[in-house]
């Protein structure tokens, strides 16, 4: 496996640890030695692998081995607990009645169906100062906002994905660049044609019908170093975990990643620990970069080739 004498392997444990206290796979009987070898060296954590996984290589069921690798991330916003002048972009927990109605309301009908509104009411948790920073957020699936409380206190509190209204996700950048209105589909080059073209804010939203409603967890103590949980139920760790098609490489799976392009170079031992919806395949990854701007910036252009290896026990 390319580059497989010059990981750290020490970074990677932690997160292989996380994936123990969940896992159900093969590996999950050796998880005891791990643990005894959490804070040794890098050789003799090495040596434990190689005497105990055998690596394979994933391919498609086409027959290459050669795939597309993404990145998400957890970002980092000012938010307020109350509507007021700069801050006028709700973000809700779950609605009422979320499960009588299957797909629930789209993102259009929240702002002009009563009933909609109805069900909505009362379950803002904060509200952002950029609506399409409120999208960001709902397509990341987790972020963290700074809110000052009634008492004046900054608090850093986690916003968690709770669930969706079930409704299809429609790129906003992708319309643009369909109808030519940009060349520039990043959410910088996004946030720049709705400044010039305000009155295009909404039209362009409800493109995207689909909404994500979120929970609020704690970020005190030990808490604010660890990152949001994955699909595995364990919090995901910065350049260590990734988010897989759990149907081609079950949670908990340790994998070797190599990927090469113009944002970074990549060969590293991650842990599957997470899913989305357009992660689907067996070559298939997205790359969780970690909380704030940095990560948000590789996160936001990170696109090139992957390759996989799962290391199974034996």
């Amino acid at each position: 496996m390319p580059g497989w004498p010059q990981d750290n392997l020490q970074e990677a444990w932690g997160a292989w640890l996380q994936s123990c206290q969940r896992t159900t796979t093969a590996s999950a009987a050796l998880c005891d030695q791990a643990q005894r070898l959490n804070g040794a060296g890098q050789q003799a954590q090495r040596q434990w692998l190689e005497q105990h996984f055998q690596p394979h290589r994933v391919e498609t069921l086409q027959g290459s081995a050669e795939g597309l690798l993404t990145s998400y991330y957890e970002p980092v916003f000012d938010a307020s607990r109350h509507l007021s002048a700069g801050f006028e972009a709700p973000i809700y927990g779950l609605p009422d009645g979320l499960g009588q109605r299957k797909p629930w309301f789209t993102r259009e009908e929240m702002v002009r169906n009563p009933q909609a509104r109805n069900a909505l009411k009362g379950k803002e948790l904060v509200y952002l100062a950029d609506p399409v920073d409120a999208m960001v957020l709902q397509i990341q699936g987790t972020g963290r906002v700074r809110v000052v409380e009634a008492n004046g206190q900054v608090r850093l509190v986690r916003l968690a994905f709770a669930g969706t209204n079930e409704q299809p996700y429609k790129s906003i950048g992708a319309w643009l660049l369909e109808q030519g209105l940009t060349h520039d589909a990043t959410w910088p080059g996004i946030k720049a044609w709705i400044a010039k073209n305000p009155q295009r804010l909404n039209e362009l939203l409800w493109k995207n019908p689909r909404m994500v409603f979120f929970k609020e967890e704690s970020l005190a103590g030990a808490a604010s170093e660890l990152g949001p949980k994955g699909a595995q139920g364990v919090p995901l760790t910065a350049g260590r975990s990734i988010a897989v098609d759990p149907g081609s490489i079950p949670y908990g799976t340790p994998v070797w990643l190599v990927s090469s392009g113009p944002q970074i170079q990549l060969q590293k031992l991650v842990l599957a620990q997470d899913t989305g919806s357009a992660i689907v395949g067996g070559v298939r990854a997205d790359y969780f970069a970690g909380s704030g701007a940095a990560a948000g910036e590789l996160a936001g252009r990170l696109k090139q080739p992957l390759r996989l290896w799962v290391l199974w026990p034996k």
